[in-house]
């Protein structure tokens, strides 16, 4: 496993329809890196953002989708991705980059 670092961890937050519905529960959508752990993206989170303290982390692989190269019949691969949903708790100060959308 690749050495990960804390701020190497959260790529970009997901901004979709039901991310935003889940905002609401306090559940905030992340894309982290392939070989961040549950342990170390609720470490990250809680050192990026000052005031937050995480209950769960529910973690998904997504593999990549198939593709055809160029107009002919070769088929690639896009990247796989690891998709995070962070549960905070009730006492948990909000994320304020999600603040405004």
């Amino acid at each position: 496993m690749a050495n990960v670092q804390y701020y190497d961890v959260i790529l970009k937050p997901v901004v979709t329809e039901k991310s935003m519905g889940l905002m609401a529960d306090k559940k905030y959508t992340f894309l982290v890196h392939t070989d961040a752990t549950k342990n170390q993206i609720k470490e990250a989170v809680e050192k990026m953002f000052a005031g937050t303290k995480v209950q769960s982390v529910n973690t998904m692989n997504i593999k990549g989708k198939k593709k055809r190269v160029r107009g002919t019949y070769k088929y690639g691969w896009t990247a796989k991705s690891k998709k995070a949903i962070v549960q905070l708790t009730k006492d948990s100060a909000d994320i304020e980059i999600f603040e405004g959308l």
